[in-house]
């Protein structure tokens, strides 16, 4: 992997650098870069597949050059590395593999090579589509789920309950922003829930003679209200 590293400061690119190259042969840092200016410069002429990114630099800092080199035809994927764990939702949304803070240790860079390494450009090009993730914060923490993980989105109460492949996270996202961003994938069973449309796999009757939706592959089943039971039939009747 040819890999640039940014960073406002000598020593803290000369430290990366010496990590990366106790890694072995398979990383090679073919470029380093001060400021955000000439981060997007090296990017521009350059067929660089992962970026080490600090985010506190003077003039354009690092969010800002990873926001203009993410809009790439085959944007390189992005690594962010600082200080401040306060950023790790901003580094997320701007589609990051992962976010190292410092002091970076060898085997948490590692961690993140080999993450980075299982992304090819297109995939990474790919994963940086807006409309391929979600963000949910968590114990202080920020989590990021895959939409072809999900399931079900549900209201609940001030967020909204992600059903995912990994149990369930809290977004601060509405169930409208979400039918919004997502038309073509999610559908409207119930005011206070959406469901993945891929996933859904067919109606059946509850007790109380009303409909749910079921998915192939766990056991939740979820209540349609009368209104959006024929979109749903029509649904099932284009997946036959």
């Amino acid at each position: 992997m040819k890999l640039l590293v940014v960073d406002d400061e000598a020593l803290a690119r000369q430290r990366l650098c010496g990590l990366i190259a106790e890694l072995g042969e398979s990383y090679t840092v073919v470029a380093e870069a001060a400021n955000g200016e000439q981060a997007v410069a090296v990017c521009n002429e350059q067929a660089i597949d992962l970026v080490f990114m600090d985010i506190h630099m003077p003039g354009m800092d690092g969010l800002e050059a990873a926001a203009r080199i993410s809009r790439q035809e085959l944007p390189p994927a992005l690594i962010f590395t600082t200080a401040y764990s306060e950023h790790a939702l901003d580094a997320f949304e701007v589609h990051a593999v992962d976010y190292l803070l410092k002091p970076i240790r060898r085997e948490k860079l590692q961690t993140a090579l080999e993450k980075a390494t299982r992304l090819t450009r297109p995939l990474a090009q790919a994963e940086a589509r807006p409309e391929t993730w979600l963000t949910s914060r968590y114990r202080g923490g920020v989590q990021r789920i895959a939409l072809s993980d999900v399931y079900y989105f549900r209201a609940d109460s001030k967020y909204v309950m992600v059903r995912h492949q990994g149990g369930e996270s809290l977004l601060e996202d509405s169930l409208v922003s979400l039918e919004k961003r997502f038309p073509d994938e999610l559908l409207r069973i119930h005011r206070s829930m959406l469901a993945r449309t891929a996933v859904v796999s067919g109606l059946e009757k509850n007790l109380d003679g009303g409909v749910q939706v079921v998915f192939a592959d766990i056991d939740d089943k979820l209540d349609v209200s009368r209104r959006h039971v024929p979109a749903v039939r029509r649904l099932l009747n284009g997946k036959q």
